[in-house]
C-alpha cells in the first residue's frame, strides 16, 4: 500500500528533473550560439583630395562717396543700379560756400598787402604780417579742397548700390553714394587649419552657385589670412571670381571647391562605419582571429557608398559590414557563410 502511495510522487520528481535537464541543455545551447557577421577586406584607392566650403559673394572693393565740404547737394547724376566708370562724374555740390570763401580770401589779400606796406614804412609789425599770411594760406587751401569736392567722381568702375540723399539735401553722417566693384567679385571662406600647408596664393578654385545649378565659375586664391581662429580652428581665404557675363551678384550663396591633387587612401564601405551615440566619434568593428575589436577611425571624404579613412585602419584589415547590432568589444563571432 505504501508503494502505491509513493509511486506518483516519484514519477513527478523524475518528470521535473527531466524538464530541468532539458532547460539547462537549452540554455547552454543558447549561450554557446555566436553572433553571425559579414566582413569585407579594407582596400586602397586613388582618391582626389578635394574640399568644399561655403560663403557669401562680396564686392571686390566698396567705395563710399562723401564730401567733407559741408555743401548742399545740387545734383546727383546716377541712380541705384547705374554702372559707372572710373573718373565718371557722380555728384555736383552747391558752390555757394566757395563764393563766400573767395570773398573772404580777397579781403585777406588786401589786408596782407596793407600790412606789408606798413612794415616797409615802420608803421606795422612782421608778426601781424605772418598772422595774416597764415590766415590767407589756410583759406586758399580750404577753397581748393571745396573746389575738389564740388564735383565728386567715381574712384573705380562698378555699380551704384546705395543712394542715401537727393538733390537739395545737406549730407550728414551717411555717404551720398556707395559704389561696388563687381569685376572681379570675391568670396571669403573659413578653411580647416589642416589644409593651411596646401593653400597657396594664386591657386585655381572652382565656384558654384545654387542659383545656377551645375554651372562652374573659375576663381583663384587672392589672399590668405595669416592667423588661425583658436575657437573654430579655421583660417580665412579670400577667393576672387571672374564674373562671367555679370551673372553673379553680391550677397549670393557660393560653394568654393579646392583641389589638392590625389593620393592613395584607405576606403571602407559606408555600411562598416558606426557612429557613437551622443558624439561625433566614428568607429568600425575589426575582425581578427574569430573576435571583433571596436576601432575608432578618422574619416575623410564620402565617396558615394564608401568613406575615405584618414586614420585608425590599415589596408588588409577586415571590417564588419553586417550583423553589428549584437557585438561588444572582444566578442567572439562566426562568419556568415
Amino acid at each position: 500500500m505504501k508503494t502505491k502511495k509513493f509511486l506518483p510522487i516519484v514519477m513527478l520528481v523524475l518528470a521535473l528533473a527531466s524538464c530541468t535537464s532539458k532547460d539547462e541543455k537549452k540554455a547552454t545551447d543558447v549561450k554557446e550560439e555566436l553572433p553571425i557577421v559579414e566582413v569585407t577586406t579594407v582596400t586602397q584607392e586613388n582618391v582626389k583630395q578635394n574640399s568644399e566650403y561655403t560663403g557669401t559673394v562680396e564686392a571686390f572693393k566698396t567705395n563710399n562717396i562723401s564730401s567733407n565740404s559741408g555743401s548742399r547737394i545740387k545734383q546727383i547724376l546716377v541712380n541705384v543700379g547705374s554702372r559707372v566708370s572710373r573718373g565718371q562724374r557722380l555728384v555736383v555740390l552747391d558752390d555757394v560756400n566757395i563764393a563766400q570763401q573767395q570773398i573772404a580770401l580777397s579781403n585777406l589779400k588786401r589786408e596782407l598787402e596793407r600790412a606789408r606796406e606798413l612794415v616797409k614804412i615802420g608803421g606795422g609789425t612782421q608778426q601781424a604780417v605772418d598772422q595774416l599770411q597764415a590766415q590767407y594760406d589756410a583759406t586758399a587751401r580750404a577753397i581748393r579742397t571745396m573746389q575738389e569736392n564740388t564735383v565728386l567722381t567715381s574712384p573705380v568702375s562698378g555699380v551704384v548700390t546705395a543712394k542715401n540723399y537727393d538733390a537739395g539735401d545737406l549730407p550728414a553722417g551717411l555717404p551720398i553714394l556707395t559704389i561696388e566693384q563687381q569685376q572681379p567679385l570675391k568670396v571669403i571662406v573659413n578653411v580647416n587649419e589642416s589644409e593651411y600647408p596646401h593653400v597657396r596664393k594664386g591657386m585655381p578654385v572652382t565656384v558654384t552657385f545654387d542659383t545656377y545649378g551645375d554651372e562652374v565659375f573659375q576663381g583663384q586664391v587672392y589672399l590668405i589670412h595669416p592667423t588661425v581662429d583658436a575657437t573654430s580652428r579655421t583660417f580665412q581665404v579670400e577667393v576672387t571670381i571672374t564674373n562671367r557675363q555679370d551673372k553673379v551678384r553680391t550677397g549670393m550663396f557660393a560653394r568654393v571647391a579646392f583641389n589638392y591633387g590625389s593620393t592613395m587612401s584607405i576606403v571602407v564601405p559606408d555600411r562598416a562605419v558606426q557612429k557613437q551615440v551622443g558624439s561625433g566619434v566614428r568607429y568600425v568593428w575589426v575582425y581578427q582571429g574569430g573576435e571583433v575589436e571596436l576601432r575608432e577611425v578618422e574619416l575623410g571624404q564620402r565617396l558615394e557608398d564608401r568613406y575615405e579613412v584618414k586614420g585608425g585602419l590599415s589596408a588588409g584589415s577586415q571590417v564588419v559590414i553586417a550583423g553589428a547590432s549584437r557585438l561588444h568589444d572582444g566578442a567572439k563571432v562566426q562568419l556568415k557563410k
